[in-house]
């Protein structure tokens, strides 16, 4: 709890240095900025300078969210022809194909939210990550981790093998991890801005490695690469307004997945019990039939979002759903993978302004490629682009492919709420939805709410059935067993595991206003205000 400032994300460092910020006399966007240019140094395997950000940001003065959208763009030279004339039937998962097929766009959104938004200079919000990636930092036992099981990855790239695997070995956790290439990055935005980024020398090296190792993306494509503002998604769920990210980002799915809900009356059973389990399982998969039929670029297809965040929608699906079965896979089937990693963070300052944001590499070190002498990581979110012709999603030169990237806000009367988010792939709408229902229909603080035990529907991995469940075991076993009797396809994980996605939160007492911050415990982080 704390009166005035709050930030929540997925490791303790950043949000100390969010929390820094807000009290140096930050805006929630200037703390914001401070905490993800903190993560892409200290958690590098889940998000960085080389990947994609969505906003949804709210003003306390004028009342208004406004969305950002962060997103890289397919380069010009981008084809489905060119992967097709080698053989390939899908964008690879890791290497230079994915990394230079889209250009990052991360750094243009802070650039455009601190233009809106920021109190601080750029250098003061970058101050922590330049401290961090040049004196280095303390590798938690998760990092070392990670970087053990993509050793094979990052060993076939020089620059990543460099940073990660000092000596060619993986290092150990509590000692510390220096990538001085990317605090000379840092410096370049924080004194240029992202013109720096994109068209300085930081561009022009960009470039170099992406020509050199036979990449997409060229000088053009990253002086070409833009944040635009939009309208977020709204929805109301018994007495809260949640916003979500719109299209390209499947937020969508957790209107629609609410909306079929709804009438079903979740908050008349028990907490954790198999009901609700087993229906929200099943709005999953009708939701994400929709989602794997229409979401796209909304610049090249045109998406139906009213009609697919509209209650009517919902109660012609809500037919599909069966209370007393699992939902056979091929009768409403969906794609995706829960493979992905991502940060949230959440902030709220003593003015009431907030912000939700998502941060995204994609994959474990997305790519595994580090580009040359930046020091930065390459996403390979393009791997998610179809390379079916006739599919919305599509590859085509300056799209953005869809996003698994959510973010949301909530408010009650009128008042904001809550700021919730997670990482977490095809995961982040179960996630959300999971969360809210402990949250509105459960009656959870937002600690409880984010520590209770997890479902995720879905598959990580080739090999595995698309329609998996995989649930945590703190589940009463009662429920654990009714969900198999129902057909469901049970993977039994432990009490504890980080592949249920890290969730953070904030919720605001509407009456006294005081901020409580949660974080999942899933995670290395810490809920830290003032």
């Amino acid at each position: 709890m704390a009166p005035k400032g709050m930030v929540t994300c997925p490791h303790a460092l950043a949000s100390q240095a969010g929390v820094d910020v807000l009290r140096a006399g930050g805006s929630a966007v200037d703390a914001a900025v401070a905490t993800a240019a903190a993560l892409a140094v200290i958690y590098p395997h889940m998000t960085g300078l080389g990947g994609d950000a969505f906003w949804l940001i709210y003003d306390a003065k004028s009342g208004v969210v406004r969305y950002l959208d962060g997103g890289g763009r397919a380069a010009a030279s981008a084809s489905i022809d060119w992967f097709s004339q080698r053989g390939m039937a899908e964008v690879p998962f890791r290497g230079v194909l994915p990394a230079t097929l889209t250009t990052p766009g991360a750094v243009a959104s802070w650039g455009l939210a601190h233009e809106a938004y920021g109190k601080l200079s750029m250098q003061q919000c970058l101050q922590s990550a330049i401290q961090y990636a040049r004196e280095g930092f303390p590798i938690t036992e998760r990092l070392a981790g990670w970087i053990a099981s993509t050793r094979t990855e990052l060993a076939a790239h020089a620059e990543s093998a460099r940073i990660f695997l000092p000596g060619g070995q993986v290092p150990v956790a509590g000692s510390l991890l220096r990538n001085a290439d990317l605090a000379r990055t840092l410096e370049v935005v924080a004194a240029e801005g992202a013109a720096g980024f994109y068209g300085g020398t930081v561009g022009a090296e960009l470039a170099r490695f992406s020509a050199a190792e036979g990449g997409f993306f060229t000088r053009a494509d990253l002086t070409a690469q833009r944040a635009h503002w939009g309208e977020p998604l709204q929805g109301i769920y018994r007495d809260v307004t949640l916003y979500e990210t719109p299209a390209p980002t499947q937020g969508f799915t957790v209107l629609q997945m609410l909306n079929l809900l709804e009438p079903l009356e979740l908050h008349k059973h028990p907490f954790l019990s198999p009901d609700p389990a087993h229906l929200m399982v099943q709005a999953k998969q009708v939701a994400y039939h929709d989602r794997d039929r229409y979401l796209a670029d909304p610049a090249f297809v045109d998406v139906p979002m009213a009609r697919l965040v509209s209650k009517s929608h919902a109660d012609q699906r809500r037919a599909l759903m069966d209370p007393a079965r699992a939902l056979p896979w091929d009768r409403v089937p969906s794609y995706g993978s829960l493979t992905g990693d991502t940060v949230y963070v959440a902030v709220v300052d003593a003015e009431g302004n907030a912000v939700s944001l998502i941060h995204s590499l994609y994959g474990v070190f997305g790519s595994a490629v580090v580009a040359g002498s930046t020091g930065v990581m390459l996403q390979n979110r393009s791997a998610y682009f179809s390379l079916d012709p006739r599919h919305p999603n599509r590859l085509e030169p300056g799209k953005t492919p869809l996003h698994t990237l959510i973010a949301s806000l909530g408010f009650k009367n009128g008042k904001l709420w809550s700021v919730v988010g997670c990482m977490g792939a095809d995961g982040q709408p179960q996630i959300h939805l999971q969360t809210y229902i402990n949250l509105i229909d459960h009656g959870c603080n937002i600690q409880e709410a984010l520590e209770a035990p997890r479902w995720l529907s879905g598959r990580f991995a080739l090999g595995e059935a698309r329609d998996t469940l995989h649930i945590e075991a703190r589940f009463p076993q009662a429920t654990i067993d009714e969900l198999e009797r129902r057909g469901h396809l049970l993977d039994r994980w432990g009490a504890w595991n980080e592949l249920a996605g890290h969730a953070h939160g904030i919720l605001i007492d509407p009456d006294s206003g005081m901020r409580y911050g949660g974080s999942d415990p899933r995670s290395d982080g810490a809920a830290v205000g003032y």
